[in-house]
């Protein structure tokens, strides 16, 4: 679903060359038609709602809208376990929403409804010692380890996105305390970021031997929020220093050559992520769009036939969560 999404959001960094924007769209419509086939209702099909949305801003294909009424209902998706599975569900109605001229209402209120449930079951909390959106609420006693994707925060976005669709301040004020803190008890950034680009998670029981994931890559997207929505310099400069360290050969994030992560899977999403950073900082960041085309051409030619396993299965164009064979 992941892999769909990046390859529409590329589409827009083509534009200025049509033949390329051309085959980023044929592409993605050939994975987007395997998407058809194994569509859920959850949090990947939001996933691929939301590459759909993209879709549409740029061929305005009425039966792309006609989809998302209908036959994969938005409203009918269903929030899942944890909470970024309803935040992405929340992001593909409001950039349907967005995309689809600010005309159906009703997914900024369904939105805005699944936002302030997971609110007032508890999960924007303060319980293990910072401000921050939590899987669970405190009282859940699940006994669940840490994973990897406990501290991505994508519901900040939410807030964010809600904000500016509704002109709630309230919205704005949940993502500013959960990145800030409140004064007292700190937020995401005090807990986490170190500086210079570098971000800090626990280790331990985390996968990866990660707290925070895709070297806390995630964190570009909400900042790229928070930009947008506040208008301060402070997250887009955290954004780009953030970036470009993930980009830094020496960091050994990403193979020299072909530009995959070489320690994690989940790689669709780690595209997502660097394109949001490039959204608000297209100068400072130019390298990203060359980096995702290297990526993406590894995938869709299978390492030009030398990959271990299959990428790109091009017989129904499925695409593996892990690029790094």
């Amino acid at each position: 679903m992941k892999a769909f999404f990046l390859l529409l959001v590329l589409i827009q960094v083509s534009s200025a060359q049509s033949s390329a924007a051309e085959m980023w769209t044929e592409r993605a419509s050939l994975i987007g038609k395997r998407f058809y086939q194994v569509y859920t209702p959850g949090w990947e099909g939001a996933n691929g709602a939301i590459g759909d949305a993209f879709l549409y801003r740029v061929t305005k294909d009425p039966a792309l809208l006609d989809r998302y009424r209908y036959q994969f209902d938005l409203l009918k998706m269903h929030n899942g376990t944890w909470v970024d599975d309803r935040a992405w569900i929340c992001m593909a109605e409001l950039y349907w929403w967005e995309f689809s001229g600010r005309k159906h209402a009703v997914w900024v209120e369904d939105a805005k409804k699944r936002y302030l449930e997971a609110k007032s079951e508890g999960r924007l909390s303060r319980h293990e010692g910072f401000w921050s959106w939590y899987n669970y609420p405190p009282l859940w006693k699940t006994g669940e380890q840490c994973f990897t994707n406990s501290n991505m925060n994508q519901m900040v976005i939410v807030a964010c996105m809600l904000f500016e669709a509704t002109g709630d301040r309230r919205f704005l004020n949940d993502a500013l305390l959960a990145w800030n803190g409140d004064g007292t008890i700190l937020g995401i950034e005090q807990t986490f970021y170190a500086g210079n680009g570098l971000w800090k998670g626990k280790g331990g029981p985390a996968a990866f031997g990660k707290q925070l994931p895709w070297e806390s890559a995630s964190y570009l997207s909400v900042l790229a929020a928070l930009s947008r929505a506040t208008k301060d310099p402070k997250y887009k400069k955290i954004a780009v220093t953030s970036a470009l360290h993930i980009l830094d050969s020496k960091t050994k994030w990403l193979h020299p050559e072909h530009k995959y992560q070489l320690h994690m899977d989940g790689n669709g999403a780690f595209v997502h992520y660097l394109l949001d950073a490039y959204s608000i900082a297209p100068k400072e960041l130019a390298v990203i769009p060359s980096v995702i085309e290297t990526m993406l051409e590894h995938v869709w030619t299978n390492a030009r036939g030398t990959a271990a396993v299959t990428l790109h299965r091009s017989y129904d164009h499925a695409i593996r969560n892990g690029w790094n064979p």
